[in-house]
């Protein structure tokens, strides 16, 4: 939160964009909105950091791989975009593996619906409120700003700092949280605002896949059968919703 603010005043400088900020933030209606999609996004952002820090990343690629199908919920009562078939197919089967982790394991899956719900109605609001994704950005890390500063002094007094003590390596890393924060992003909320919400679900797929990938192979968290069946509906729900999403493409690509 803290280096992203700098990160985006520096690419809304570069762009010559503060009077449009301004004005865009003169509106109440606009800044309370940004505020309510601050907390969204700083929910997920702990949430997804409590997961990894507690040995769940097969819960955090789970939830992003929810994330999609929730947009399409999201899409479909809020923004009245209607599914095909097939992709009614999809969100069945991603929300019966979610079912069945949670029949399995007695208790819902809150990490990964979390994630996915907080990240789902990010992208609603930010798709609707008028703003550019980098102006938004920077008004919502700059609202998080002061908590986040707060946090770190209050580790700073107790000695449990961690920038600039360390070593150069981890400040580093930590300077550049910034940048990888910020630019998916900004990258993200482009893309809501000029694509249906539906169809964005596709490419975020690639990021649970990595996060599926270094959970089994680099972390080597336990991957049972459950976690197998589970994950096993909701990639098929997946290539049925790209394999639908293609074949249209194509039939509108060979009427023209």
């Amino acid at each position: 939160m803290v280096w992203s603010v700098p990160f985006t005043a520096l690419l809304i400088t570069l762009g010559r964009d503060w009077k449009a900020l301004a004005k865009a933030v003169s509106t109440r209606k606009i800044l309370g909105t940004l505020f309510l999609s601050a907390t969204l996004v700083a929910t997920n952002w702990f949430i997804y950091i409590y997961a990894i820090l507690t040995d769940r990343l097969l819960q955090a690629s789970l939830g992003y791989f929810i994330n999609p199908l929730v947009n399409i919920l999201l899409g479909i009562l809020f923004l009245r975009e209607r599914l095909r078939f097939w992709q009614v197919l999809a969100v069945f089967l991603a929300a019966a593996g979610t079912l069945n982790l949670t029949v399995n394991y007695g208790n819902l899956p809150w990490i990964s619906l979390t994630l996915a719900f907080s990240f789902g109605f990010y992208g609603l609001i930010r798709k609707t409120v008028l703003i550019e994704s980098v102006n938004g950005l920077f008004v919502e890390t700059s609202l998080l700003f002061p908590f986040a500063v707060g946090y770190l002094f209050y580790l700073a007094v107790k000695g449990k700092g961690a920038f600039g003590v360390i070593d150069w390596h981890t400040t580093t890393l930590l300077f550049l949280a910034g940048l990888v924060t910020s630019l998916p992003l900004v990258w993200f909320t482009s893309a809501a605002r000029r694509l249906q919400f539906t169809t964005i679900g596709i490419v975020q797929y690639i990021s649970p896949s990595l996060q599926f990938i270094l959970a089994v192979l680099c972390y080597r968290e336990p991957f049972n059968s459950v976690y197998l069946i589970t994950f096993a509906f909701i990639w098929v729900g997946l290539a049925i919703f790209i394999a639908d999403s293609f074949l249209l493409q194509r039939r509108n690509s060979i009427k023209l």
